[in-house]
């Protein structure tokens, strides 16, 4: 027998996708953004820039992990730090992966913005 969540709509012709848990448009929910907010921690405050190699084909990529910020705070200083660095990246879960060796150029960057920063794993 079907339960009433189990009944609830998942797309309106209108909105578009509705969230699962509140039923409102993805847009507009509430829930989803708590959950995002809720599984991300809070950190010590020191912004960790490290160099990974490995599971990307010998590819180097400048990791940033701790950033202060919302997740739109996130997406502008990534999309800035990019720019600054001259190389492309991406912003995944609150860790920022910058292309190539960049960390001193991050950590620069990251340091005239007043934040504390460390170079991480040698």
């Amino acid at each position: 027998m079907p339960t009433s969540r189990d009944s609830r709509p998942v797309y309106s012709t209108d909105t578009g996708r509705l969230c699962p848990e509140c039923a409102q448009p993805v847009a507009q929910c509430r829930c989803q953004a708590l959950a995002r907010a809720a599984a991300r921690p809070a950190g010590d405050g020191v912004v960790r820039v490290s160099r990974e190699v490995a599971g990307r084909g010998g590819k180097v990529v400048t990791v940033v992990r701790g950033l202060p910020g919302s997740e739109t705070e996130l997406a502008a200083t990534a999309k800035a730090l990019k720019a600054a660095c001259g190389s492309g990246g991406t912003l995944k879960d609150g860790v920022l992966e910058i292309q190539g060796e960049q960390r001193d150029k991050v950590v620069a960057w990251l340091q005239a913005r007043g934040l504390s920063v460390k170079r991480a794993g040698g």
